[in-house]
């Protein structure tokens, strides 16, 4: 057997589609963000900002929104789209808008998102479409739904009306066969989405996977769920789709439990994490026959280990039931190295209109803050791309 080696520390691959340009402003932006003082400054003064109604879209669209979107609608994604598409990497059209409350604000975020999938449909540079049950939802419903509260009569309608989104997305999503994920959320509404899910894939998932769920291993149930989830679709006949990620809201994971008085639901450290995540990437390999997966990481050695056992049991690179993914703005050197070796790769695509979009761009700048190292590797690439190209930094 061929000896296995893949260079994510390829720059020239990584960042062959930047000018010289993009990077400098890349640079300085990453620079701005691997900084915790400037960047919790940063983050609380737009917040600030933007509550008391200041003009200041423009910067935040010249800024990270720049980096980490790709327009504040799906046409004005279009340049991204192609771009990415011409190193071989898919686009995840994600509706990036958080924090609605009413029935016709959810109504219209369903609307976008039956958009995207539409979009997706038959173009082969956009392999999934996305959406969270919150932006379709009231918050509340989805915390007493997943606590099996009885519900009144008020709160059944808002749970029905839900329900009705989520199946008109599912359904158009089949009939038009077009893959979708549904992504994961805060633990304390995640088996609400984690039953819409379950229902969906056994309606929809026959003979194909076209529903995945979101799987969060840094939550210390998530492996043992993923294992359960695949037993009950082998037993009830329909394939199982997941989308394996560490997980996003762990300071507001565990600061909630520590202030409510219960277990964190997240792992102790970082080892455990890693250890479960890479044992779930195994499991799905083992059960590739039953299964379809996505490794949504920007975790380089995760990205290894899950090339290095396709190369070792000789599964295509290109195998249509195994996915990488990172999102967009970051981890170039993982998408676009993967992208290059034949692999396939998708990266998340925000979009939707500035202010609604600013709860992601924190949410980015405290996650790659906590994630350790990450702002730093960023860095270190993209400067040693510069010196490559003799550029000053």
């Amino acid at each position: 057997m061929v000896d296995f080696s893949i260079d994510f520390q390829d720059t020239k691959i990584a960042f062959a589609d930047k000018t010289d340009a993009e990077l400098r402003e890349k640079y300085r932006l990453f620079k701005l963000m691997n900084s915790p003082l400037l960047n919790s400054i940063g983050t609380s003064a737009a917040k600030f900002a933007l509550s008391i109604g200041l003009p200041i879209d423009g910067i935040i669209k010249r800024t990270a929104f720049e980096h980490f979107c790709g327009g504040e609608t799906i046409e004005e994604c279009q340049g991204t789209i192609a771009r990415l598409g011409a190193s071989g990497i898919g686009t995840i059209l994600d509706y990036s808008v958080e924090g609605k409350t009413t029935e016709a604000e959810f109504d219209a975020t369903k609307e976008e998102i039956l958009r995207t999938i539409r979009r997706a449909k038959g173009d082969s540079s956009i392999p999934f479409a996305v959406f969270k049950v919150s932006g379709i939802a009231p918050f509340g419903t989805l915390e007493k739904l997943s606590a099996r509260q009885t519900l009144d009569a008020k709160g059944q309608a808002k749970s029905e009306n839900l329900h009705d989104r989520v199946r008109e997305i599912c359904c158009l999503a089949a009939k038009l066969e077009q893959p979708l994920f549904i992504d994961a959320e805060d633990s304390w509404i995640q088996a609400a989405i984690d039953d819409l899910a379950t229902e969906m894939m056994a309606l929809h998932n026959r003979g194909r996977v076209i529903v995945f769920n979101t799987i969060q291993l840094y939550r210390k149930d998530r492996l043992n769920f993923l294992r359960e989830a695949a037993l009950q679709a082998k037993k009830e006949g329909y394939m199982l789709g997941v989308k394996l990620v560490r997980g996003a809201y762990m300071e507001k994971e565990r600061e909630r439990a520590e202030e409510m008085g219960y277990d964190s639901p997240i792992h102790d450290d970082k080892a455990s994490t890693d250890a479960d995540y890479d044992e779930a990437i195994r499991y799905c390999l083992n059960h590739l026959d039953t299964t379809a997966f996505v490794a949504a990481t920007h975790n380089e050695e995760s990205c290894r280990r899950l090339a290095r056992l396709m190369h070792e049991r000789s599964i295509p690179h290109d195998h249509p039931q195994v996915f990488f993914s990172q999102l967009y703005g970051m981890s170039d050197n993982l998408s676009y190295v993967l992208a290059a070796n034949g692999y396939n790769v998708s990266k998340y695509l925000p979009y939707g209109p500035v202010r609604d979009t600013v709860p992601y761009l924190i949410r980015r700048a405290q996650e790659n803050t906590s994630v350790a190292g990450q702002m730093s590797r960023e860095l270190d690439l993209l400067g040693k791309e510069l010196t490559r190209r003799k550029q000053i930094q």
